[in-house]
């Protein structure tokens, strides 16, 4: 017995001094604090440290082909709505509108006339009735005196003739009154030849105002590279529009993320460009659908085999506005910047959500180094 206790002593001894078996329990408790952290912040808090700022962008392009003349901005300029952005010679669209006008004026001039036409034709077919009534009045007269022998047969031939030359005559005038009728059309403003003539004067004038290109919007004006004297093509974006009324925070997600999260949810948004300051914002709403990439030949799907041990898991983006709107959006905060979000799915009032808060705040603080 009295041998064995050094030797069992000295075992104790060692195995206290081993540190290893000590290690590698702390390893195991960690791995296991920090997949159950992973999976609880998932459930509760799910987060993105690669969200994205995003805005409505517009390519300006103007409504008629022109040379440039002027101008009027600087790129990453802000304009307000309606601010000139550049302008196209406006000559040829000038005398366009002066061509416009005078097809309007000789078509009230062709009116004019074709209605004093139709006045004179008009002036002829009451003429011809007052004959026709005079010549059948006086055939009566000879057909009555042809009844009591008085005439000859010539002439009542001729009264004959007289009345059915007469009605031939009014014909012919309401004929030509018709005509001219027609050709007249509606009178006034509703005349098809105004109306054509008036419509092509507006679309000139159209034409000229546009050769002034103005913002759509508050925003701000990138990728200008437009020079006085280069010619553009009606249609062909000529500059970049970026809206300044409208900003909003695309944030890919886990689908496995996603299974608390609805619209409306809290957020806590941090911005790299606004170090040390968090934004409140909500979820706005949540895509259905993303294009997985598989292609087609043939009308089939094309299998494309697997390279990698695991499948990488499938993101869903998600929008995010802050809850002051573009009044409190941080003026730093520009198109295609980094941000981090911090969605509260399950509230703000569990521990999970006290934590996340707290290291979101401390990472806060750190995003001024990096």
């Amino acid at each position: 017995m009295t041998d064995l206790t050094p030797a069992a002593d000295a075992a104790a001894e060692t195995e206290r001094a081993n540190p290893v078996k000590k290690i590698a329990m702390l390893v195991v408790v960690l791995l296991l604090s920090i997949v159950s952290w992973y999976a609880l912040s998932d459930y509760y808090v799910p987060s993105n440290s690669r969200a994205i700022v995003s805005a409505r962008v517009a390519q300006i392009a103007p409504r008629v082909s022109g040379r440039v003349t002027r101008i009027d901005v600087a790129d990453n300029a802000q304009v307000e709505v309606g601010t000139p952005l550049f302008h196209l010679d406006e000559r040829p669209f000038v005398l366009a509108v002066e061509r416009a006008r005078a097809q309007l004026q000789q078509a009230t001039q062709s009116i004019d006339a074709s209605s004093a036409q139709l006045a004179a034709s008009q002036a002829n077919v009451a003429q011809a009735r007052v004959s026709l009534e005079a010549i059948r009045q006086a055939s009566d007269r000879t057909l009555t005196l042809a009844e009591r022998g008085l005439v000859s047969t010539a002439a009542t031939d001729q009264a004959r003739t007289n009345v059915e030359n007469a009605e031939a005559a009014l014909a012919a005038a309401i004929a030509q009154s018709e005509s001219a009728a027609r050709q007249l059309g509606v009178s006034g403003e509703d005349n098809p030849q105004i109306k054509t003539a008036q419509l092509t004067l507006e679309s000139a004038e159209y034409d000229l105002r546009s050769t002034t290109v103005t913002a759509p919007r508050h925003g701000v004006v990138t990728n200008l590279n437009l020079a006085a004297g280069q010619y553009v093509s009606a249609g062909t974006p000529a500059l970049t529009f970026i809206d300044r009324d409208t900003a909003w925070i695309t944030a890919d997600m886990r689908e496995n993320q996603l299974v608390n999260v609805e619209p409306g949810d809290p957020v806590d948004v941090l911005f790299d460009a606004v170090p040390g300051h968090i934004y409140e914002g909500r979820v706005q709403s949540i895509a259905w659908g993303i294009n997985p990439g598989r292609t087609q030949a043939g009308g089939l799907p094309v299998n494309t085999p697997s390279t990698q041990w695991f499948e990488p898991a499938r993101q869903m983006p998600i929008r995010i506005e802050l809850d002051g709107g573009m009044e409190d959006w941080p003026e730093k905060a520009r198109m295609g910047g980094k941000a981090k979000v911090l969605i509260y799915a399950r509230g703000r009032s569990n521990p999970v959500s006290a934590v996340a808060r707290t290291m979101l705040k401390l990472q806060s603080l750190t995003t001024v180094f990096y």
